[in-house]
């Protein structure tokens, strides 16, 4: 069934501008920060929750709070959930599979890749267009600009309602893959609670030294920039499978990390996260890359499950 079917008049009123009506399922913090969103840009909106009085504050700026799930499924060509995970979105629509047929059902719900191919398999079965998706963001960066929603599968529904998918922000289809989105997912968290880690060890460290928090952090901030460019050479090195040292070899920087133990540990600040990166380095120079970029650690982090 092709996506752009869903769009018909019959499934709704169209608001200001010829937007289509939306409906969101579960209104927790981020399923309320989405439907309001989506109310703002003049998409008409039906809500749905457990608890029906935490869609208040949303009826008072002009969505519909549905008295069922199929009735808020029937309201609109356009299905967001926004529950708290898959038991919780099975648990949910399970009981009203015929409800949904013929319509798109766009999944933002929190999980694992597999996960993800599961409910795009159960949307197949059911006759209903499926798009999964991962939001890049907490509920107060709904609708701005500087965040991403990702998503992943079925292109002709992400084409069908972009309109609608672009208000929450940036969209960005990966691929065709259900699993991608939430793969894509935990691994940019990972990538942000790693940098944030380090950012903190350094604050700790410097901040022994009586320097705000926030001073550090501008200088920080500023040398993420060329940290960017490092990650994109480093990138291509990946790809290719090798690792020109033409910038600093692995050795290199094994002599610097021992420089940041020794500062962190004479100022009393926990040094786990760097010994972790030193030892990681170590075993990159005993597979032979001492004389290699950074990027061949990548070597190291793909045979850790077959130790």
């Amino acid at each position: 069934m092709s996506a752009t079917t869903n769009t018909s008049a019959a499934d709704g009123v169209a608001g200001p501008g010829g937007r289509l009506p939306v409906t969101v399922l579960g209104l927790g913090q981020m399923g309320a920060a989405i439907a309001g969103a989506l109310l703002a840009a003049g998409h008409p909106v039906t809500v749905w929750n457990r608890t029906p009085g935490k869609a208040a504050p949303l009826v008072e700026q002009g969505a519909v709070l549905a008295g069922s799930v199929a009735e808020a499924v029937a309201a609109s060509p356009l299905v967001l959930s926004v529950v708290l995970d898959y038991p919780a979105l099975y648990g949910i629509l399970d009981p009203e599979p015929g409800a949904l047929k013929g319509r798109a059902l766009v999944n933002l719900t929190t999980g694992t890749p597999e996960q993800a191919g599961a409910a795009a398999e159960w949307a197949a079965r059911h006759g209903v267009d499926y798009l999964d998706g991962a939001i890049m963001t907490t509920p107060p960066g709904v609708g701005t600009r500087e965040v991403m929603f990702l998503y992943s599968g079925d292109r002709a529904v992400f084409d069908a309602h972009h309109t609608a998918l672009d208000v929450l922000g940036e969209p960005l289809h990966l691929g065709t893959e259900p699993g991608l989105a939430a793969l894509y997912d935990v691994n940019l968290l990972g990538l942000m609670w790693a940098t944030m880690a380090g950012w903190l060890h350094g604050t700790a460290v410097v901040g022994a030294e009586g320097t705000r928090a926030v001073d550090f952090t501008e200088v920080a901030i500023r040398w993420l920039g060329t940290v960017n460019n490092f990650i994109r050479r480093y990138a291509a090195q990946v790809d290719e499978g090798v690792y020109p040292g033409d910038d600093a070899t692995v050795d290199v920087q094994i002599a610097v990390v021992d420089h940041q133990l020794h500062a962190a540990e004479a100022r009393g600040v926990d040094n786990r996260l760097p010994e972790l990166l030193k030892t990681l380095m170590l075993e990159a120079n005993a597979k032979g890359h001492g004389q290699d970029s950074f990027g061949s650690v990548i070597e190291v982090l793909r045979t850790g499950a077959r130790r």
